[in-house]
């Protein structure tokens, strides 16, 4: 049993660097992430670095105060770095966003190729499934720490005394961010064993998120519903993390990490019982 389980453990890490490594080298991951970079770095030179010049004023906090509440914004003047305060505000929808798009494709071509049964044929269908999770999550992972990682060198030229809380912000706003593309991946795992490419796949998280709006729009957000509805949707408390600090945000991860473990069971069953 020890063999067995130390086997499905290591094929499951050689899926998920290869799967990593499979997007980071072909043409097609090259051009994603070539616009993927400078997306990011319009958003930083641009709204989050002129976003920023405001939030530092001191009466701004009063106007913001005056036109949106008290209670509409206040916690992203408690950052200690403004950069990462609006970087945090992006960052929430953008990744999530980014995440629909770029883990769309985890089984679908290979499974109208056929090639995905000949995966299974040398690796257990567990070892498949949470290995190109994993994978599609270290390759997130990295494109979060480097926008991270510009967005402190962007606080660092504002003022250099900076780069310690910066670097700090920066380490919870990552693993936050972590925790919140997890069910989205985990999501776009199961839409893309059932759809027929990436493209159907995205169509359909597209006409799920749509759907599930409206549904808890309906809902109204007093009735008890709506509640039990929070934690079947992915993203529903980006909200209620937008307007808050990044170590505040952790009490929000319960309901991403039990909707990814649903979400992964789900895809298990159906690859389980799938004659692919």
């Amino acid at each position: 049993m020890t063999a067995i389980q130390s086997n499905t453990f290591r094929n499951t890490l050689i899926i998920a660097v290869f799967e990593c490594q499979k997007f980071l080298f072909n043409r097609r991951g090259i051009v994603a992430l070539i616009a993927f970079a400078l997306v990011w770095g319009m958003i930083l030179l641009y709204p989050i670095k002129g976003a920023t010049n405001l939030l530092v004023q001191p009466n701004f906090k009063d106007f913001i105060d005056s036109v949106l509440g008290s209670q509409a914004l206040n916690k992203l003047f408690e950052w200690p770095v403004a950069e990462m305060a609006i970087f945090w505000c992006f960052a929430l929808y953008l990744f999530p966003m980014f995440s629909i798009m770029i883990s769309a494709d985890q089984f679908a071509s290979d499974k109208t190729r056929g090639t995905l049964r000949f995966f299974t044929f040398r690796t257990s269908r567990d070892s498949l499934l949470l290995g190109r999770f994993l994978g599609q999550i270290l390759l997130q992972s990295i494109l979060i720490l480097l926008t991270i990682l510009a967005a402190i060198v962007l606080a660092m030229s504002r003022d250099a005394a900076l780069v310690l809380p910066a670097i700090n912000s920066g380490v919870m706003v990552g693993l936050n961010l972590l925790i919140v593309i997890l069910p989205f991946t985990a999501v776009m795992a199961v839409l893309s064993l059932c759809a027929r490419s990436a493209r159907q796949a995205m169509i359909w998280a597209t006409i799920l998120w749509t759907v599930l709006s409206f549904v808890q729009l309906f809902i109204g957000e007093q009735s008890l519903l709506n509640t039990v509805f929070d934690w079947l949707m992915p993203g529903s408390q980006l909200s209620q993390m937008l307007n808050n600090t990044a170590a505040a945000s952790f009490s929000f991860a319960p309901i991403p990490l039990i909707q990814a473990a649903v979400a992964l069971l789900l895809g298990r069953v159906y690859l389980q019982r799938s004659q692919l």
